[in-house]
Order: structure tokens, then C-alpha cells, then sequence
């Protein structure tokens, strides 16, 4: 018997072993593909992480909605089923932190300049800290810069909406700012817009032109409107009890693949939608529009008042806070 007991302490003790030596695995779920600018910064801190851990953590990353659809992801992440996710800002609204929705706000930020003095300073900070009593730890802002519209028809006036399905992900905002257009708001999954563009399910849509191009929208699309309306950004995060458990030589150099894989990912981001753009051209299947001053003042019109209509969802003092620092 003590024979027997001695073999089967030393199974476990092997079996303990053969565990602890085993990599830690990170499961990484974003909606767009490899080639976009978050697909990029995914696959490029993945290889950080697993160099600056020296191969004790790796990174799984599962792009395209191949795991989780976007009104899926926020609940797998929350349950522990993958650690970490990149949404756009606007999915926390439904979480419960409807401060993120700012973010949506037309014309809020002039410049990317603008936009990083909000990201990088005091108050993205302040916001991120609010998605931890929902079990969730923000790592980083990521870019994907401003948004076109396009549709079947050109878009040059805010009249020009009037009756057209746009498809939007689920947002009060952009809701509001649909209707703010004459439009009726579609609110759909990204990995149904295509289809839906397609079938004529929608008429049109928003989007940053690097998804707009890589999700080949502009072959269903005839015309598209350089509006720079509104900005679509993500936030990295990861389940806050994961992401607490880890020792601290290993949290330390992630954080580390983090910033440096932020930076990568600002860089990118707006020279892939400028090669989009110019690929969205030379393809010529779709009119590229540019407004005039007049036809600008229009949009920002129609638009601006949106901002009103969200103080009390929002919260006015953040979104002073938010234009004021944004100057």
C-alpha cells in the first residue's frame, strides 16, 4: 500500500509539473478581420506577449466573428470563455456604462490629436475604471479612426437620408443620429452588414474605410461620402478576475506587449484607411464624394444637436468635459 500511495503522489506531482510548465493561453475574439488595423494590433501582441513572457503566456486570437458575434462577445468575456476582446466603444453602452457613448457623439472630436487628449488623459482613464464592477479590467484605447457614409444614392445633404435603412451597431446614439438625418437606424451585427447591404435588407451604412473595404462593402455600395462625421474606437479589455490571478512577472510584461502593441496600432491605423480609401477608388465600383464647406455646415446642423439630446443618457458635465478638452 505505501508502495501504491508513493507511485500515486508522484503521478499527481508529474501531473502538477507537466500543468504548471504549460503556457498560459489568452483567447483574444474580435469581429473584424486580420487585415484591419485591430486585426493587426491583435496578431502583433500576441507575438509581444509571448516573447516578453518567454512562451509562458500564449495568445489565441480568433478574428471575423469566428467565435463570438458582436452582441455575444462582452457576455463570453464576462463568464470567462475568452479573456480578452477589443469592442468598439459603443458596446458598453448596453453594458450599463453609458458614459462610453460620448464616444458616438457627432463631430465631437476635430482631430485624432483632439480625440488622444480624451484617450490618454485623465477622463479615458476615469472611464475605464467604470467597467470594473462589471468584471471587466480596460487595458488600452484602440483607433480606427473616422467614419464615411455610403448608400445606393450620393449622400451630399442631410435630405438626402430621408426614408433610408442605415444599418448602425446597437447605439442610442447613432439611433439618434440616424434620425437626426431623416433616416430609419438598422441595428445590426458587423458580420451581417455585408449581406444586408447586399440584399438590400439596408440601404447604407457608416464605417472607418479600412472596414468598409475589408468586408468589401464598397462592392455593394455605388456611392460613398468623405463625411468624418464620428469616430469609431475600441478599448482592450480582459476578464478582470483572469487578468488579477496572473503573477505579477507575467502581468508586468503584458502590459508591456500592450503599450507597445497600442502604439503599432495608432500608427497603422490611419495609413490602412488612407490605403483603403484610395483602394475603395481604383476599384471603381463606388462614387467617392467629398462636401463642400456649405454642404459640411449642413451635416453639422442636422447633427449637433444630438448632443443635447443625449445629455441627460450621457451625463452633460461629461460631455463638456469631453468638448472642452477636445479644443
Amino acid at each position: 500500500m505505501q508502495l501504491r500511495a508513493m507511485l500515486a503522489l508522484l503521478a499527481a506531482a508529474a501531473s502538477f509539473s507537466a500543468w504548471a510548465d504549460a503556457p498560459i493561453v489568452i483567447k483574444f475574439s474580435h469581429v473584424v478581420t486580420p487585415d484591419t488595423p485591430k486585426g493587426q494590433a491583435a496578431e502583433r501582441f500576441g507575438m509581444l506577449a509571448e516573447k516578453y513572457t518567454k512562451g509562458r503566456v500564449k495568445v489565441e486570437v480568433y478574428p471575423d466573428s469566428q467565435l463570438y458575434k458582436d452582441k455575444e462577445e462582452l457576455e463570453a468575456l464576462q463568464l470567462g470563455a475568452v479573456q480578452m476582446l477589443a469592442p468598439s466603444l459603443a458596446k458598453f453602452g448596453p453594458l450599463g456604462v453609458r458614459e462610453f457613448e460620448a464616444f458616438d457623439l457627432p463631430y465631437i472630436f476635430p482631430s485624432k490629436a483632439a480625440l488622444y487628449k480624451v484617450t490618454e488623459g485623465p477622463i479615458g482613464r476615469a472611464l475605464l475604471q467604470k467597467l470594473e464592477p462589471k468584471g471587466i479590467t480596460g487595458l488600452a484605447y484602440w483607433d480606427n479612426g473616422f467614419k464615411v457614409m455610403s448608400a445606393n444614392k450620393p449622400l451630399r445633404m442631410p435630405a438626402d437620408f430621408r426614408g433610408l435603412k442605415m444599418r448602425i451597431q446597437s447605439s442610442k446614439v447613432l439611433d439618434a443620429q440616424m434620425r437626426a438625418l431623416g433616416a430609419y437606424p438598422q441595428a445590426l451585427a458587423f458580420s451581417e452588414a455585408y449581406q444586408a447591404l447586399r440584399i438590400g435588407a439596408v440601404d447604407g451604412t457608416e464605417n472607418p474605410p479600412s472596414n468598409m473595404f475589408t468586408q468589401r462593402m464598397h462592392e455593394v455600395q455605388k456611392h460613398v461620402t468623405m463625411s468624418n462625421h464620428g469616430y469609431l474606437g475600441y478599448a482592450v479589455i480582459v476578464n478582470k478576475k483572469f487578468w488579477d490571478g496572473l503573477p505579477g512577472d507575467v502581468r508586468r510584461p503584458l502590459e508591456q506587449a500592450m503599450r507597445e502593441a497600442t502604439i503599432y496600432e495608432k500608427q497603422i491605423a490611419q495609413r490602412d484607411n488612407d490605403l483603403a480609401m484610395e483602394a475603395i477608388r481604383r476599384a471603381g465600383k463606388t462614387t467617392v464624394h467629398t462636401l463642400s464647406a456649405q454642404e459640411q455646415a449642413a451635416w453639422r446642423k442636422a447633427l449637433l444637436p444630438v448632443h443635447k439630446q443625449m445629455e441627460s443618457r450621457i451625463g452633460k458635465g461629461l460631455i463638456d468635459s469631453i468638448t472642452s478638452t477636445a479644443k
